[in-house]
């Protein structure tokens, strides 16, 4: 590229950033969006289970039913409402008053006193929402569990001796599920902003009909396709940057790795998407089409395909095979390292390549849809 074409770049680049800082819009994807979109990620999506509400009934009077019971009070995890009949119990399951509950059984104490004889509690759980269920099992086992071990270790020296298991939890020792949802929130918000950035300016340059001045001028393919990317790159840049910090600071989301991973990481992506955008731009010649378009492409992969809810892993084989070419597959695994593991760049490397590849083929589409003459 000579002296002569450079002038002509960062005259185009500085005339798009004029356009962006003169278009309300722009600022508005670039800055509210994502904003309003991580705290709602950050705050209304919440994995967590602070307080169940299950049922009690206590059909045994005896000392080791009544720890136990204690036991489950206690729990931090669960609520615990007293009943006086199974009948009610079952009516308030299904008015969706509690979500399980448990039946401490007659001869609850003498059995459990007798070597060789099973005591039985029942636990009965809300299978109509899966996950909540596995909670509660998980919840009354976890409890069933450490009150087994404390009262084993009441009864001697001998059993005191027994294996006890201490779980540690690496990379989110607080088990908390906004540590790993935020981290690809902000995949699926830099995705939808970087599209819809993109998106409307080709199309908004045949609406107000300059593209048939820039295409009547000595301006390059090359010229044209950078002086529309690299204005908002710097835009994406600068609110991936926002989001991350937001997340860090004010959401208190750990954050492990390094500003380089990160710059390398997003900037592939942001030129990925960058490209989806583009292109869709190009190919069509209407704002609101084209923003509509990029809300499909974009958003909807970002959130069902990327792994950022559902596992890939799980999913029929033909969507496995689509999901290679979604670059916010490769983002949210890598910021997901980034977060929670630090730099480990063994484990950035095959994403890198990955956005690398997808950068190619993204931008590449969109030069080959951009002409140099009126059709």
């Amino acid at each position: 590229m000579n002296r002569r074409s450079w002038r002509r770049l960062r005259a185009l680049c500085w005339k798009e950033t004029l356009q962006i800082f003169r278009d309300p819009s722009s600022i508005l994807i670039a800055f509210f969006m994502p904003m309003l979109m991580l705290f709602i990620f950050g705050y209304g999506i919440n994995l967590d289970f602070s307080k169940l509400r299950i049922g009690l009934r206590l059909e045994d009077g005896g000392a080791e039913a009544s720890a136990f019971a204690a036991a489950l009070r206690g729990s931090p995890w669960l609520e615990v409402r007293a009943y006086d009949s199974r009948a009610a119990l079952e009516r308030a399951l299904v008015d969706s008053q509690i979500r399980g509950y448990v039946i401490i059984q007659q001869d609850f104490s003498r059995k459990l006193q007798q070597a060789g004889v099973t005591a039985p509690v029942q636990l009965v759980a809300d299978g109509s929402e899966p996950n909540i269920a596995q909670f509660v099992r998980a919840t009354v086992s976890g409890v069933w569990q450490t009150w087994q071990m404390q009262r084993a270790g009441d009864c001697g020296e001998e059993l005191r001796r027994e294996i006890v298991l201490e779980p540690r939890m690496w990379f989110n020792p607080s088990a908390e599920s906004r540590n790993f949802i935020i981290p690809g929130s902000i995949t699926v918000i830099m995705t939808v902003i970087g599209a819809l950035l993109t998106s409307l300016v080709v199309a908004r340059e045949w609406e107000r009909g300059t593209m048939e001045a820039l295409l009547a001028s000595p301006v390059t393919r090359t010229e044209l396709l950078l002086s529309k990317i690299l204005p908002y790159y710097g835009l994406g840049m600068i609110s991936l940057l926002l989001c991350v910090g937001v997340a860090h600071w004010v959401l208190h989301v750990p954050f492990r790795g390094t500003i380089t991973a990160l710059w390398v990481v997003g900037s592939l992506f942001l030129l990925s998407v960058l490209g989806i955008g583009l292109a869709i731009s190009t190919g069509m010649r209407n704002q609101f089409n084209a923003a509509q378009a990029a809300l499909n492409a974009a958003f909807l992969p970002a959130v069902m395909l990327s792994g950022f809810i559902y596992e890939i892993s799980s999913m029929p084989l033909v969507l496995r095979g689509v999901t290679h070419i979604i670059p916010a597959r490769y983002f949210v695994s890598s910021m997901q390292t980034i977060f929670q593991a630090g730099t480990q760049w063994q484990l950035l490397l095959p994403d890198i390549l990955m956005l690398g590849c997808t950068t190619v083929v993204f931008i590449g589409l969109t030069a080959k849809l951009t002409k140099r003459r009126m059709e």
